[in-house]
């Protein structure tokens, strides 16, 4: 029913609601099959003025035509009466709401019309029918509706209800919302994280399937990152919080789910739109049916005519397409969600359809963004010196590459220092070490302080980071981005689909070429600014391509903003991420890309097959019901059974694989 879709679709994804009843649905209380059985039983008590009804309903049929016994008009009317009530007062009630405010044209007052024109032509049994298995029929849309917003929320409420934490020197149990920025929280093996935070123990390992849909063990060291919903897998562990209860990584995807399932897609918002338009048509045709024949047909029988015209009311109700086209949109973001992928809306699921070309940044999408020192060339000094001077300059850089030069060094810096270091934007660093001037960092460095060096340096594809001491040329460190596992087989699966794969980089153009012809990709820019990068995609979209735009989601904002679909990679990572992508996956396998582009069509398809299903089978109804060869019964049971079965193939994609 509208107003009780309506109040699902506003409710959080935690309550279930029906006429009359609210349930919170509490997964940490009690067993998972407890909780379904509980909702299963409450459902039945809402319900049991329908099932009565039904109940009468059959009795009074058995009785009919198993015994052949029909009761008196009279008491057919009064018994009829009661379960037409019992069953219909709901929807009589909301008819006469909306009726009084101006809206005639509503699947309510249809059904209201259709059922008590039924009475009026004494087909009492048939009214009944009709409304019974019309509501019976909300009743199947209602709990599959719940159920896919169950199953989204069910993915991710995997917050617990308690938290051991530091206070006194002794560990207390409290709720995670009393927990202060700050405290120290214990995680024994086999508990979750419910507040995200720093490991304060040497190391641990965590199950982090619920966030990334990835279920190996993800081994943590002290000072990193550790996230609500992740599983302590093998030792006590404790954690220092760094985020509130409210401000979790978790809680930000949570919310982004819960806005996911409130905004529409085009197709959505089209057959929104359509049953606007729809009901009044099919509502007038009724009335012709009933009114126009009697200026043609010679023998016109008005009871004859008004049943064709009930007929034509009943299988013109729209709430197949209402109800299954968002459930298979709350499926798809359901689907989507259990594979570590999260959608902001249905929207996105439509827009991922018509990608045909998918732009990559590099660093961290396609590479694992960790940078390795793949050699060291000196020139008129040692290498382990060389590396040992460039160490202690570089140990003031936050650059990938001044990270993995200290990590190569190792030992050998001991307690070297640089000092007056400055940082030169777009170059490198310059700073004193042992009382000599160090320069360190690309090409342009030296260029700037007129530094010759060897020519030959210029053709090698890494990154290469170049040194002068005491403004003489003293060698060069190359560091390469080792490429990710599924990169070629994603560039692969993505040409397969007949779309075309750019990759834009702010490395030199020599490591993105060489990148580039590892996987396969079609064309590779390097040397860009982010103003470049917007220049590309803008390009792309001048030659009419959908684009989709896969990176970090903060560094290249301007071109997520510009993209048909910005894609997050590893969102768990940045605040920034979550707020900026209309796509987050949640770990940093680019192959996820393929998966969120084949959510979208499996979504897609799944919706247009309740769409064409729907229509045939109302217009061939409908079509019978004109002309005399259908009646009340056969029209109730092609509305509810294409409904049904249009829900039923809705709820089938929750269960499909990616």
């Amino acid at each position: 029913m509208e107003e009780k879709k309506n109040n699902l679709q506003l409710k959080e994804l935690t309550n279930i609601t029906h006429p009359g009843h609210e349930q919170h649905i509490a997964p940490n209380q009690g067993g998972h099959n407890n909780g379904k059985d509980s909702i299963k039983k409450n459902e039945v008590l809402t319900h049991w003025d329908l099932l009565l009804a039904l109940l009468i309903l059959i009795v009074e049929l058995v009785m009919e035509f198993g015994f052949n016994y029909e009761l008196s008009r009279p008491v057919s009317f009064a018994v009829n009466a009661v379960a037409y009530i019992l069953a219909g007062r709901e929807v009589l009630n909301l008819a006469f709401r909306k009726a009084s405010r101006g809206d005639l044209f509503n699947e309510f007052v249809l059904m209201s019309v259709a059922t008590l024109g039924a009475f009026y032509i004494e087909e009492y049994s048939e009214g009944v029918a009709v409304m019974v298995f019309y509501q019976i029929g909300e009743w199947f849309q209602d709990s599959a509706v719940s159920r896919a917003k169950r199953n989204i929320k069910a993915l991710l409420d995997i917050r617990p209800d308690e938290v051991t934490v530091l206070r006194n020197g002794t560990f207390q149990i409290v709720n995670p919302s009393e927990v202060a920025l700050g405290e120290t929280i214990q995680v024994k093996p086999g508990e979750k994280v419910a507040l995200d935070g720093a490991l304060v123990s040497e190391s641990a390992s965590f199950n982090t399937a619920a966030l990334t849909g990835e279920s190996k063990p993800d081994t943590k060291y002290k000072s990193e990152s550790i996230l609500a919903g992740m599983i302590n897998l093998n030792t006590v562990a404790e954690i220092e919080v760094r985020s509130l209860f409210k401000d979790s990584k978790l809680s930000k995807i949570l919310e982004m789910v819960q806005d996911a399932t409130a905004r529409k897609s085009q197709t959505q918002l089209f057959i929104s739109r359509f049953a606007k338009v729809y009901t009044p048509i099919v509502f007038f045709l009724a009335l012709a049916l009933v009114v126009l024949p009697y200026f043609f047909v010679e023998e016109y029988v008005f009871r004859d005519w008004l049943y064709r015209g009930l007929v034509f009311l009943v299988i013109s109700c729209p709430c197949a397409l209402v109800v299954s086209i968002p459930l298979g949109y709350f499926g798809g973001i359901g689907l989507a969600s259990r594979n570590g992928i999260l959608f902001k809306g249905g929207n996105f699921l439509d827009v991922m359809t018509k990608v045909n070309a998918v732009v990559m940044d590099k660093t961290g999408t396609l590479t694992k963004g960790v940078f390795k020192v793949q050699e060291v060339v000196s020139s008129g000094i040692e290498e382990q010196r060389l590396i040992r001077i460039t160490a202690a300059l570089e140990k003031n850089s936050t650059h990938p590459a001044g990270k993995a030069i200290v990590e190569h060094a190792g030992d050998i810096l001991g307690n070297l220092s640089a000092s007056k270091v400055e940082e030169i934007a777009g170059h490198g660093l310059k700073g004193e070490v042992e009382e000599r001037e160090v320069l360190a960092g690309n090409l342009k460095l030296l260029e700037k302080f007129n530094i010759s060096y060897p020519s030959e340096i210029k053709e090698i594809a890494y990154t290469i980071v170049v040194v002068s001491i005491d403004r003489t040329y003293a060698g060069y460190i190359t560091i390469a981005d080792e490429v990710k596992e599924d990169a070629a087989a994603v560039i692969k699966e993505l040409h397969r689909l007949n779309i075309k794969t750019v990759m834009l980089s702010g490395d030199k153009q020599s490591v993105v070429d060489a990148v580039a012809n590892q996987i396969g990709l079609d064309e590779a820019y390097g040397d860009l600014l982010p103003e470049g990068k917007v220049e590309k995609v803008q390009s792309l979209k001048d030659q009419g391509f959908r684009i989709a735009f896969a990176g970090d989601g903060v560094n290249d904002a301007p071109v997520v903003a510009l993209a048909d679909a910005g894609i997050a990679m590893g969102g768990l990572g940045s605040d920034a991420t979550i707020e900026t992508a209309d796509v987050v996956i949640q770990n940093d396998q680019p192959s996820k890309i393929v998966s969120a582009i084949k959510a979208g069509k499996l979504t897609r398809n799944i919706v247009w097959q309740n769409i064409i299903m729907a229509m045939a089978v109302k217009i061939v109804v409908l079509t019978l019901g004109a002309g005399g060869m259908a009646n009340l019964w056969e029209a109730v049971i092609a509305d509810v059974g294409v409904a049904l079965l249009a829900i039923l193939n809705a709820v089938r994609i929750q269960r499909m694989q990616l």
